[in-house]
């Protein structure tokens, strides 16, 4: 029982802070997928007065993806109130040619600005729709979302610091006194620290193996998945290898440096 307060305070404190880089994670990547998303469903429509070829509106911005060149067809239908064919076929001729114009990536409104110039500088073009006043509340919708996750994650790191450092305190007055008489004895300073450190390596694997256990469940679980679907959306909650190997470097970090700064307090009081 000693021995699992021992450890539970620090691995509480690692797991907190494997919690919530892993839910940042896990953010990031519903932002990526949720921006990828909105690309198929966002387009710009430019209106030119004369038929453009493909080329040249490809090499007006490298972020254009894929043209399409709207037909005036619903145009006339709805402005044809008995004109005949002859009228019509003349219609189509005169009337401005649109385009439909998708992109690569979710822009930016900087992005979108830059584009626009770049389409505005062929002379044919007279007019491009960019949604930017739409796109603009969903761009700062996204970033918002993100820097509150940003903010929550980094209060947990300082609360969790702040408990980690309250830790490093006790650690440190309860093997003082061994650490004092291994060194009347001669004992070398990583022979008198090497409890500290197989207890901050062993606190490391258990709060790694608790999180992995933890995101492996949530990753599966029915639930949640169901909450990203209904989004439109699908996101690896948890990638098995290179999460693990994230958080597993983390927490053995955290802890060899809380070791550390116990023997360096304690050489200090010598």
């Amino acid at each position: 029982m000693k021995s699992i307060k021992n450890h539970l305070s620090l691995v509480i404190a690692l797991l907190s802070i494997l919690f919530s880089m892993q839910i940042f994670i896990i953010v990031d990547r519903s932002l990526d997928a949720y921006k990828q998303n909105l690309v198929t469903s966002y387009s710009v429509i430019i209106v030119s007065q004369k038929r453009l070829s493909k080329d040249d509106i490809f090499a007006a911005n490298k972020m254009i993806s894929d043209i399409k060149e709207l037909t005036p067809d619903n145009v006339v239908n709805r402005l044809n109130t008995g004109m005949d064919k002859k009228n019509i076929d003349f219609l189509k001729l005169t009337l401005p040619k649109f385009y439909k114009l998708s992109l690569e990536h979710y822009p930016s409104p900087k992005e979108i600005e830059s584009l626009t110039k770049d389409l505005l500088s062929n002379s044919s073009i007279k007019k491009v729709e960019n949604f930017s006043h739409t796109h603009d509340i969903t761009y700062k919708l996204l970033l918002l979302f993100k820097a509150v996750v940003s903010v929550f994650a980094i209060s947990i790191l300082i609360v969790t610091s702040l408990l980690i450092f309250k830790e490093l305190k006790i650690w440190q007055l309860k093997h003082a006194e061994r650490m004092n008489i291994m060194g009347l004895f001669g004992a070398p300073v990583w022979l008198r620290s090497a409890v500290l450190f197989r207890l901050s390596i062993v606190d490391a694997l258990i709060a790694s193996a608790i999180a992995f256990g933890l995101f492996e469940y949530l990753s599966s679980n029915a639930l949640i998945l169901e909450q990203f679907s209904n989004i439109g959306i699908s996101v690896m909650i948890f990638d098995p290898l290179n999460d693990f190997i994230l958080l597993l470097g983390v927490s053995l970090v955290l802890s060899i440096l809380l070791a550390s700064f116990i023997v360096l307090g304690h050489k200090e009081e010598v």
